[in-house]
Protein backbone atom coordinates (compact mmCIF):
# COMPACT_ATOMS: atom_id res chain seq x y z
CA UNK A 1 0.00 0.00 0.00
CA UNK A 2 1.30 3.47 -0.83
CA UNK A 3 2.58 5.35 2.17
CA UNK A 4 1.25 8.87 1.53
CA UNK A 5 1.13 11.04 4.64
CA UNK A 6 -1.45 13.77 5.09
CA UNK A 7 -0.07 17.03 3.69
CA UNK A 8 1.03 19.57 6.25
CA UNK A 9 1.40 23.28 5.37
CA UNK A 10 5.03 23.39 6.53
CA UNK A 11 6.14 20.41 4.41
CA UNK A 12 8.06 21.36 1.25
CA UNK A 13 7.09 19.61 -1.99
CA UNK A 14 9.43 18.80 -4.87
CA UNK A 15 8.07 21.81 -6.75
CA UNK A 16 5.63 24.63 -6.07
CA UNK A 17 4.01 24.30 -9.48
CA UNK A 18 0.25 24.83 -8.80
CA UNK A 19 -0.88 21.92 -10.98
CA UNK A 20 1.58 19.54 -9.34
CA UNK A 21 0.58 20.70 -5.84
CA UNK A 22 -3.05 20.11 -6.80
CA UNK A 23 -2.20 16.58 -7.99
CA UNK A 24 -0.38 15.68 -4.76
CA UNK A 25 -3.22 17.12 -2.66
CA UNK A 26 -5.86 15.16 -4.59
CA UNK A 27 -4.03 11.86 -4.17
CA UNK A 28 -3.29 12.49 -0.47
CA UNK A 29 -6.97 13.36 0.13
CA UNK A 30 -8.05 10.13 -1.56
CA UNK A 31 -5.85 8.10 0.82
CA UNK A 32 -6.98 10.09 3.84
CA UNK A 33 -10.58 9.35 2.93
CA UNK A 34 -9.84 5.68 2.30
CA UNK A 35 -8.14 5.29 5.68
CA UNK A 36 -11.03 7.01 7.46
CA UNK A 37 -13.58 4.81 5.70
CA UNK A 38 -11.56 1.71 6.53
CA UNK A 39 -11.34 2.72 10.19
CA UNK A 40 -15.07 3.42 10.35
CA UNK A 41 -15.87 0.09 8.70
CA UNK A 42 -13.63 -1.84 11.10
CA UNK A 43 -15.02 0.08 14.09
CA UNK A 44 -18.62 -0.64 13.04
CA UNK A 45 -17.89 -4.34 12.57
CA UNK A 46 -16.11 -4.57 15.93
CA UNK A 47 -18.95 -2.85 17.79
CA UNK A 48 -21.54 -5.12 16.17
CA UNK A 49 -19.50 -8.23 16.99
CA UNK A 50 -19.22 -7.16 20.64
CA UNK A 51 -22.92 -6.31 20.81
CA UNK A 52 -23.95 -9.59 19.18
CA UNK A 53 -21.72 -11.58 21.53
CA UNK A 54 -23.42 -9.90 24.47
CA UNK A 55 -26.84 -10.67 22.99
CA UNK A 56 -26.01 -14.36 22.57
CA UNK A 57 -24.73 -14.60 26.14
CA UNK A 58 -27.82 -12.93 27.63
CA UNK A 59 -30.22 -15.05 25.56
CA UNK A 60 -28.36 -18.20 26.60
CA UNK A 61 -28.54 -17.18 30.26
CA UNK A 62 -32.26 -16.50 30.08
CA UNK A 63 -32.93 -20.20 29.57
CA UNK A 64 -33.70 -21.28 33.11
CA UNK A 65 -32.27 -24.79 32.84
CA UNK A 66 -29.07 -23.54 31.19
CA UNK A 67 -28.62 -20.82 33.79
CA UNK A 68 -28.92 -23.37 36.60
CA UNK A 69 -26.53 -25.74 34.85
CA UNK A 70 -23.72 -23.29 34.08
CA UNK A 71 -24.27 -20.46 36.56
CA UNK A 72 -21.24 -18.28 37.19
CA UNK A 73 -19.00 -20.72 35.30
CA UNK A 74 -20.50 -19.77 31.93
CA UNK A 75 -18.18 -16.85 31.19
CA UNK A 76 -15.18 -18.79 32.47
CA UNK A 77 -15.90 -21.68 30.10
CA UNK A 78 -16.65 -19.32 27.21
CA UNK A 79 -13.37 -17.52 27.76
CA UNK A 80 -11.35 -20.74 27.63
CA UNK A 81 -13.12 -22.18 24.57
CA UNK A 82 -13.23 -18.98 22.51
CA UNK A 83 -9.57 -18.30 23.26
CA UNK A 84 -8.71 -21.81 22.11
CA UNK A 85 -10.73 -21.34 18.90
CA UNK A 86 -10.05 -17.70 18.03
CA UNK A 87 -7.05 -16.58 20.07
CA UNK A 88 -6.73 -13.57 22.34
CA UNK A 89 -9.48 -11.06 23.09
CA UNK A 90 -11.95 -13.28 24.95
CA UNK A 91 -10.96 -12.95 28.60
CA UNK A 92 -13.68 -13.29 31.18
CA UNK A 93 -13.43 -9.54 31.82
CA UNK A 94 -13.94 -8.68 28.13
CA UNK A 95 -16.90 -11.05 27.85
CA UNK A 96 -18.41 -9.45 30.95
CA UNK A 97 -18.22 -6.04 29.28
CA UNK A 98 -19.75 -7.42 26.07
CA UNK A 99 -22.66 -8.69 28.14
CA UNK A 100 -23.00 -5.32 29.88
CA UNK A 101 -22.79 -3.61 26.47
CA UNK A 102 -25.86 -5.45 25.23
CA UNK A 103 -27.78 -4.87 28.46
CA UNK A 104 -27.00 -1.15 28.37
CA UNK A 105 -27.90 -0.83 24.66
CA UNK A 106 -30.48 -3.60 24.04
CA UNK A 107 -31.51 -2.01 20.74
CA UNK A 108 -28.79 -2.26 18.12
CA UNK A 109 -29.84 1.05 16.53
CA UNK A 110 -28.94 2.97 19.71
CA UNK A 111 -25.26 2.01 19.42
CA UNK A 112 -23.38 4.98 17.97
CA UNK A 113 -20.57 4.18 15.57
CA UNK A 114 -19.08 7.60 16.29
CA UNK A 115 -17.62 6.05 19.43
CA UNK A 116 -15.11 3.22 19.60
CA UNK A 117 -15.18 0.09 21.71
CA UNK A 118 -12.66 1.80 24.01
CA UNK A 119 -15.21 4.59 24.58
CA UNK A 120 -17.87 2.05 25.48
CA UNK A 121 -15.54 0.27 27.89
CA UNK A 122 -15.28 3.55 29.82
CA UNK A 123 -19.03 4.25 29.62
CA UNK A 124 -19.88 0.81 30.97
CA UNK A 125 -18.01 1.66 34.17
CA UNK A 126 -20.80 4.10 35.11
CA UNK A 127 -22.99 2.89 37.97
CA UNK A 128 -25.98 5.10 37.16
CA UNK A 129 -27.93 4.94 33.85
CA UNK A 130 -28.41 8.73 33.79
CA UNK A 131 -24.67 9.23 34.23
CA UNK A 132 -23.89 6.83 31.38
CA UNK A 133 -26.43 8.53 29.12
CA UNK A 134 -24.90 11.94 29.82
CA UNK A 135 -21.35 10.88 28.99
CA UNK A 136 -22.59 8.96 25.94
CA UNK A 137 -24.27 12.09 24.53
CA UNK A 138 -21.44 14.45 25.44
CA UNK A 139 -18.74 12.18 23.99
CA UNK A 140 -20.57 12.14 20.66
CA UNK A 141 -21.47 15.84 20.63
CA UNK A 142 -18.04 17.07 21.72
CA UNK A 143 -15.98 14.48 19.86
CA UNK A 144 -14.16 13.43 23.03
CA UNK A 145 -11.21 11.13 22.70
CA UNK A 146 -11.10 8.19 25.09
CA UNK A 147 -8.69 10.01 27.42
CA UNK A 148 -11.01 13.05 27.44
CA UNK A 149 -13.97 10.87 28.39
CA UNK A 150 -11.95 9.14 31.09
CA UNK A 151 -10.84 12.47 32.55
CA UNK A 152 -14.36 13.91 32.61
CA UNK A 153 -15.69 10.82 34.34
CA UNK A 154 -12.92 10.92 36.96
CA UNK A 155 -13.66 14.58 37.63
CA UNK A 156 -17.36 13.69 38.24
CA UNK A 157 -18.49 16.19 35.62
CA UNK A 158 -22.04 14.83 35.48
CA UNK A 159 -22.51 15.00 39.23
CA UNK A 160 -21.01 18.51 39.44
CA UNK A 161 -23.31 19.84 36.73
CA UNK A 162 -26.33 17.94 38.05
CA UNK A 163 -26.00 19.43 41.55
CA UNK A 164 -26.44 22.92 40.07
CA UNK A 165 -29.90 22.11 38.69
CA UNK A 166 -33.17 20.44 39.76
CA UNK A 167 -34.72 17.01 39.13
CA UNK A 168 -36.03 18.00 35.71
CA UNK A 169 -32.66 19.53 34.91
CA UNK A 170 -30.86 16.29 35.78
CA UNK A 171 -33.03 14.35 33.34
CA UNK A 172 -32.46 16.98 30.64
CA UNK A 173 -28.73 16.89 31.34
CA UNK A 174 -28.63 13.12 30.86
CA UNK A 175 -30.80 13.05 27.75
CA UNK A 176 -29.62 16.19 25.96
CA UNK A 177 -26.13 16.79 27.32
CA UNK A 178 -24.92 20.09 28.73
CA UNK A 179 -26.61 22.99 26.94
CA UNK A 180 -24.86 26.37 26.83
CA UNK A 181 -27.51 29.06 26.34
CA UNK A 182 -26.87 31.66 29.04
CA UNK A 183 -23.75 33.04 30.79
CA UNK A 184 -24.59 31.01 33.88
CA UNK A 185 -24.37 27.79 31.88
CA UNK A 186 -20.58 28.12 31.52
CA UNK A 187 -19.97 28.24 35.27
CA UNK A 188 -18.81 25.19 37.21
CA UNK A 189 -18.33 25.25 40.94
CA UNK A 190 -15.90 23.83 41.70
CA UNK A 191 -13.58 23.73 38.72
CA UNK A 192 -11.28 20.71 38.96
CA UNK A 193 -7.68 21.53 38.03
CA UNK A 194 -5.87 18.35 39.04
CA UNK A 195 -3.99 18.35 35.73
CA UNK A 196 -1.86 21.34 36.79
CA UNK A 197 0.26 19.07 38.98
CA UNK A 198 0.33 21.64 41.80
CA UNK A 199 0.09 19.84 45.17
CA UNK A 200 -2.81 21.20 47.21
CA UNK A 201 -0.58 21.67 50.30
CA UNK A 202 2.14 23.60 48.48
CA UNK A 203 2.25 27.39 48.75
CA UNK A 204 2.20 28.47 45.14
CA UNK A 205 1.86 31.85 43.48
CA UNK A 206 -1.04 32.86 41.26
CA UNK A 207 1.41 33.22 38.39
CA UNK A 208 2.43 29.56 38.86
CA UNK A 209 -1.19 28.54 38.50
CA UNK A 210 -1.52 30.69 35.36
CA UNK A 211 1.57 29.12 33.81
CA UNK A 212 0.33 25.61 34.65
CA UNK A 213 -3.08 26.31 33.11
CA UNK A 214 -1.52 27.67 29.93
CA UNK A 215 0.87 24.70 29.76
CA UNK A 216 -2.09 22.34 30.02
CA UNK A 217 -4.46 24.52 27.98
CA UNK A 218 -5.99 21.59 26.10
CA UNK A 219 -7.14 19.95 29.34
CA UNK A 220 -8.16 23.29 30.83
CA UNK A 221 -10.39 23.96 27.81
CA UNK A 222 -11.91 20.53 28.33
CA UNK A 223 -12.69 21.46 31.94
CA UNK A 224 -14.11 24.86 30.97
CA UNK A 225 -16.52 23.22 28.55
CA UNK A 226 -17.53 23.69 24.95
CA UNK A 227 -17.17 26.98 23.11
CA UNK A 228 -14.04 28.42 24.77
CA UNK A 229 -11.23 29.81 22.59
CA UNK A 230 -8.05 31.02 24.30
CA UNK A 231 -7.09 34.65 23.61
CA UNK A 232 -4.24 35.39 25.98
CA UNK A 233 -2.65 35.46 29.43
CA UNK A 234 -1.82 38.63 31.42
CA UNK A 235 -3.97 40.65 29.04
CA UNK A 236 -3.05 44.33 29.50
CA UNK A 237 -5.73 47.00 29.71
CA UNK A 238 -4.60 50.65 30.06
CA UNK A 239 -6.91 52.93 32.02
CA UNK A 240 -5.62 56.50 32.38
CA UNK A 241 -2.06 56.33 33.61
CA UNK A 242 -2.48 52.83 35.04
CA UNK A 243 -2.10 49.41 33.44
CA UNK A 244 -4.10 46.42 34.65
CA UNK A 245 -3.57 42.78 33.75
CA UNK A 246 -6.31 40.18 33.39
CA UNK A 247 -5.00 36.70 34.17
CA UNK A 248 -6.76 34.82 31.35
CA UNK A 249 -8.97 35.97 28.48
CA UNK A 250 -11.11 33.70 26.29
CA UNK A 251 -13.76 34.16 23.64
CA UNK A 252 -16.88 32.02 23.81
CA UNK A 253 -17.89 31.01 20.31
CA UNK A 254 -21.42 29.93 21.27
CA UNK A 255 -22.40 32.88 23.45
CA UNK A 256 -20.42 35.29 21.22
CA UNK A 257 -18.71 37.09 24.07
CA UNK A 258 -15.39 37.51 25.86
CA UNK A 259 -14.78 35.57 29.08
CA UNK A 260 -12.38 37.13 31.58
CA UNK A 261 -10.88 34.99 34.35
CA UNK A 262 -8.98 36.29 37.37
CA UNK A 263 -7.22 33.71 39.54
CA UNK A 264 -6.95 33.96 43.33
CA UNK A 265 -4.69 31.62 45.26
CA UNK A 266 -6.68 31.97 48.47
CA UNK A 267 -10.22 33.06 49.34
CA UNK A 268 -12.03 35.45 47.00
CA UNK A 269 -12.39 38.91 48.55
CA UNK A 270 -15.05 41.52 47.89
CA UNK A 271 -12.37 43.78 46.36
CA UNK A 272 -11.76 41.10 43.73
CA UNK A 273 -15.37 41.40 42.61
CA UNK A 274 -15.02 45.17 42.16
CA UNK A 275 -11.81 44.72 40.17
CA UNK A 276 -13.43 42.20 37.82
CA UNK A 277 -16.38 44.54 37.35
CA UNK A 278 -13.88 47.18 36.25
CA UNK A 279 -12.40 44.78 33.68
CA UNK A 280 -15.83 43.93 32.30
CA UNK A 281 -16.81 47.58 31.94
CA UNK A 282 -13.55 48.30 30.10
CA UNK A 283 -14.10 45.44 27.68
CA UNK A 284 -17.68 46.56 27.03
CA UNK A 285 -16.53 50.07 26.18
CA UNK A 286 -13.19 49.48 24.47
CA UNK A 287 -12.85 45.91 23.18
CA UNK A 288 -16.25 44.44 22.34
CA UNK A 289 -17.53 44.85 18.80
CA UNK A 290 -21.16 45.78 18.01
CA UNK A 291 -22.06 42.15 17.32
CA UNK A 292 -20.46 40.87 20.56
CA UNK A 293 -22.60 40.06 23.56
CA UNK A 294 -21.63 41.52 26.96
CA UNK A 295 -18.52 39.88 28.44
CA UNK A 296 -18.52 37.36 31.28
CA UNK A 297 -16.24 37.75 34.28
CA UNK A 298 -15.20 34.84 36.51
CA UNK A 299 -13.22 35.32 39.71
CA UNK A 300 -11.76 31.89 40.42
CA UNK A 301 -10.40 31.25 43.90
CA UNK A 302 -9.48 28.37 46.16
CA UNK A 303 -12.22 29.39 48.61
CA UNK A 304 -15.24 31.64 48.72
CA UNK A 305 -17.63 32.80 51.42
CA UNK A 306 -21.12 32.38 49.99
CA UNK A 307 -22.69 35.13 52.10
CA UNK A 308 -19.88 37.60 51.41
CA UNK A 309 -20.15 36.90 47.66
CA UNK A 310 -23.91 37.35 47.80
CA UNK A 311 -23.48 40.89 49.14
CA UNK A 312 -20.49 41.67 46.88
CA UNK A 313 -22.37 40.65 43.73
CA UNK A 314 -25.68 42.26 44.65
CA UNK A 315 -26.63 45.17 42.40
CA UNK A 316 -24.06 44.32 39.70
CA UNK A 317 -25.71 44.17 36.28
CA UNK A 318 -22.72 42.62 34.53
CA UNK A 319 -22.32 38.85 34.00
CA UNK A 320 -19.97 38.39 36.94
CA UNK A 321 -19.47 35.15 38.85
CA UNK A 322 -17.37 33.91 41.76
CA UNK A 323 -16.39 30.23 41.66
CA UNK A 324 -14.03 27.87 43.42
CA UNK A 325 -11.34 25.60 42.03
CA UNK A 326 -9.63 22.57 43.52
CA UNK A 327 -6.33 20.97 42.62
CA UNK A 328 -7.43 17.38 43.19
CA UNK A 329 -10.08 15.05 41.81
CA UNK A 330 -13.31 15.07 43.81
CA UNK A 331 -14.64 12.12 45.78
CA UNK A 332 -17.18 10.88 43.27
CA UNK A 333 -19.05 8.72 45.79
CA UNK A 334 -19.64 11.69 48.08
CA UNK A 335 -20.92 13.86 45.23
CA UNK A 336 -23.17 11.03 44.00
CA UNK A 337 -24.59 10.71 47.52
CA UNK A 338 -25.42 14.44 47.51
CA UNK A 339 -27.06 14.04 44.10
CA UNK A 340 -29.11 11.03 45.24
CA UNK A 341 -30.30 13.01 48.27
CA UNK A 342 -31.33 15.91 46.04
CA UNK A 343 -33.27 13.62 43.69
CA UNK A 344 -35.17 12.01 46.58
CA UNK A 345 -36.37 15.33 48.00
Amino acid sequence: MANIQKLEPQMALATTDPEYVRLVTQIADVWDGAREQAFNAVNTSLLMANWKTGEYIVEFEQNGEVRAKYGDALLVNLSKDLTRLRGRGFSRSVLTYMRKFYLAFPKCATVSHKLTWSHYLELLKCDEPLEMQFYFNEAIKEGWRVRDLRRQMKSALFQRLALSTDKEGVLALANEGHQVMTPGDVIRDPYVLEFTGLPKQKRYKETELEVALKKHMETFLLELGRGFAFIGRQYIIPIGSRRFKIDLVFYHTILKCYVLIDLKRNEIKHQDIGQMNLYINYFKAEICQPDDNPPIGIVLGAKKDELLMEYALAGIDNNLFAARYQLYLPNKDEIQEQLNHMLKN
